[in-house]
């Protein structure tokens, strides 16, 4: 995989300005600005804890915001009801697959496709999923609970597929899965972005390959967006050579950069 820039003709498809969303008393995103083109994919990075999944939590209507406004295709979707959101056009795949466990692989990804009508298009999307999933196929009578963690990783995200989304926000592919198979879901999910067009926002902890799968990133730390780029250039920047890519230059302190200029708002 290879980074590319943004299409710099997308019109943003989402847009959230100055949220904040909490869990009780502790603040966990602070003015979080960010937006996400049309048919590109977007990646926010951070450390565990920094709040990634928050910002999809929020947007997905999963979380209310305390403060702030969300846009998703020039509606406001700001602490709208999550089965509103998803007729909109829009997807979350949560942390940790979260799939039906009792229900066979086949009826996962049928309620995916739950707030469909048009059954000759859920059957094309069928094909689709299992053509980038093939095991899902072989596993399809199978109870979803019996699958591993990499193939259930495969299904959450095929089960966001078959509703047909404008966006899918990922979050953190990676987790518990191997190398090799981080691999390959990372592989696939770049795939249904250039031949479906799929919009994706994507956390990911794993930053080397989030950068590589990527048009844009955003860095969060503590809650708040410190830095900015086409991941091109984010891949070039000191601070997340030394802090995200492990690669430490000779001389450099132990004391990130971005904290000393105070570049968040």
């Amino acid at each position: 995989m290879t980074c590319a820039t943004p299409p710099v003709s997308g019109q943003p498809v989402l847009k959230l300005l100055n949220v904040e969303s909490s869990y009780g008393p502790i603040r966990a995103i602070r003015g979080v600005s960010l937006q996400v083109r049309s048919g590109e994919i977007a990646t926010v990075l951070g450390s565990n804890g920094a709040g990634k999944s928050t910002i999809l939590k929020t947007i997905s209507g999963i979380l209310d915001p305390r403060k702030g406004s969300i846009g998703f295709k020039g509606r406001d979707i700001t602490a709208r009801d999550p089965a509103y959101i998803v007729q909109q056009g829009l997807s979350h795949v949560p942390e940790g697959r979260e799939v039906f466990p009792l229900l066979s692989v086949r009826n996962n990804l049928l309620m995916g496709a739950y707030t469909r009508k048009d059954r000759d298009g859920v059957a094309r999307d069928m094909e689709g999923v299992y053509g980038y999933f093939p095991i899902l196929r072989e596993r399809a009578l199978q109870d979803a609970g019996l699958l591993s963690g990499g193939q259930q990783q495969m299904l959450a995200i095929s089960r966001a597929l078959m509703a047909s989304p404008d966006l899918i926000l990922l979050d953190e592919p990676s987790l518990g899965l191997s190398p090799k198979l981080t691999r390959e879901i990372f592989e696939i999910v770049v795939r249904i972005n250039r031949e479906r067009g799929t919009t994706i926002l994507l956390v990911e902890q794993n930053a080397n390959m989030a950068l590589n799968a990527s048009d844009y990133g955003y860095v969060l730390e503590n809650g708040r967006i410190v830095m900015e780029d086409t991941c091109a250039r984010l891949r070039e920047k000191d601070d997340i050579k030394e802090f995200y890519l492990g690669m430490k230059e000779t001389g450099v302190r132990g004391e990130r950069r971005w904290k000393k200029k105070k570049t968040w708002r």
